[in-house]
């Protein structure tokens, strides 16, 4: 399989010869940084099974907020806690001056039910948009704090050789925050975790279930996509179902517009320039089969890979809806409201950075992967400085992706011996982009 093409070819080469001052002087660093992850296996895989037997909800993750901030506070990291409601921010001052570096980890679990029969499979309940459910760690959000944890342990071993500051970003409610609340990444910034010190760039990392593990992929420019949620209010008249003309049919008017917003993607974007999606996920309307409701509600998501095509189908959706439910006689009324924006990993940091994740895994374990429609938060991250999101392999080797089940479904399941792994790329992007000093 071709890993690379011939123009990301050209600017690895070009990265690694930029680079190699900094490979030089971190030789030795590099080395012990290797070593120390390699120790904390054992440790990071119990923090992992802790968490994925105790997880938590976004904005209510209060006892794996207390386990990172005790952990930090043994290591002599300075912590804050209380940060975007739940979420701990450490620092951790190195033997030198220098640049600030940040590193996040997401903590939220998912309303799933968990399905695998793990001795620490989660067993814990909740109530989630007026249904009871269970609450699972459906993402890995479990394996990205512990590895942090772990990551923290190792610099925190080094700190005397590195020119620089660390911050360890542990963030609550990546995968949404309460309904009409702002929280997540969106309010670690707007706190100012990006601040005092002021952070100059962030890394981050993704465990992957569908890549094996002992591997590393990245995108440079757009790698994950924005995410908007869209919701439709086609108002109409009521009527008895027997006299629909004495109605204005919102129900038919609604499944006219979902019809209608199909076109946008297949018919109005230019898909060779990038990918786009747009899915209607809910549609609310009507209490009896022989009634013509006033209302139907239409809710989804629109995701995107840049800013230019995000603006276009949003217009796009807002004349579908109103132009079609006007031609029945109806009213639409949009709202589109931004999750996340484009994760968008910095050309020249991902460049100046790629070394260093060879160096993590070994060259002919790194790839560069296309871009993906999902979304992160982290996104919020890299709009205020440069920032590199990377994808950790999660998936036992030899076994085909197509057999392993997705993230967010009751058989997620991930390979632990992948963590080490995740521990050494998040403590070498670190020091090597201390060690560089500022770009």
């Amino acid at each position: 399989m071709k890993l690379f093409s011939a123009t990301t070819c050209t600017a690895l080469t070009a990265a690694l010869l930029t680079a190699a001052p900094v490979l030089a002087q971190n030789t030795a660093l590099d080395a012990q940084i290797a070593k120390l992850a390699a120790q904390q296996e054992a440790k990071v895989i119990a923090w992992r099974r802790d968490l994925h037997e105790h997880p938590e909800l976004g904005n209510q993750e209060t006892r794996t907020a207390a386990l990172v901030a005790e952990h930090l506070k043994k290591l002599g990291i300075e912590v804050q806690t209380g940060v975007a409601r739940t979420g701990v921010v450490g620092i951790l001052k190195g033997g030198k001056p220098g640049p600030v570096v940040a590193l996040r980890a997401d903590m939220d679990a998912l309303p799933v039910t968990e399905s695998n029969s793990l001795p620490f499979a989660s067993k814990a309940r909740t109530t989630y948009n007026g249904q009871e459910v269970g609450v699972m760690h459906a993402c890995g959000h479990d394996t990205h704090v512990a590895m942090l944890l772990g990551a923290a342990e190792v610099l925190s071993q080094v700190k005397k050789d590195l020119p620089g500051t660390v911050k360890f970003i542990f963030q609550p409610a990546e995968e949404g925050s309460l309904p009409g609340v702002v929280g997540g990444a969106r309010l670690m910034v707007q706190e100012g975790a990006l601040d005092k010190p002021k952070v100059d760039a962030i890394f981050g990392v993704h465990i992957q279930a569908q890549t094996e593990v002992g591997q590393l992929s990245y995108r440079p420019g757009g790698e994950m996509a924005s995410s908007d949620v869209f919701n439709i209010k086609v108002k109409g008249k009521s009527a008895h179902g027997a006299y629909p003309w004495l109605a204005v049919d919102p129900v038919v008017t609604a499944a006219q517009i979902i019809l209608g917003l199909q076109t946008i993607v297949s018919r109005q974007t230019e898909l060779t320039e990038d990918a786009a999606v747009l899915t209607v996920g809910m549609v609310h309307g009507g209490v009896r089969n022989n009634i013509i409701p006033e209302q139907v509600e239409l809710t989804g998501t629109i995701r995107c890979l840049n800013k230019d095509m995000q603006q276009k189908i949003w217009a796009a959706v807002r004349r579908t809806a109103t132009n079609i439910a006007e031609s029945a006689g109806a009213t639409a009324e949009v709202d589109i409201v931004n999750y996340a924006p484009v994760t968008y990993n910095d050309p020249h940091l991902t460049e100046q950075m790629v070394p260093s994740l060879n160096r993590a895994a070994g060259t002919t374990n790194v790839r560069v992967q296309k871009a993906v429609t999902g979304a992160e938060d982290f996104a919020y991250f890299q709009e205020k400085v440069p920032g590199l999101f990377v994808f950790v392999g999660g998936m036992p080797k030899g076994k085909n992706p197509a057999d392993t089940a997705p993230h967010h479904t009751p058989g997620f399941f991930v390979d632990e011996s992948g963590l080490t792994l995740g521990v050494k790329t998040l403590a070498t992007l670190a020091a090597d982009y201390l060690s560089a000093g500022k770009k």
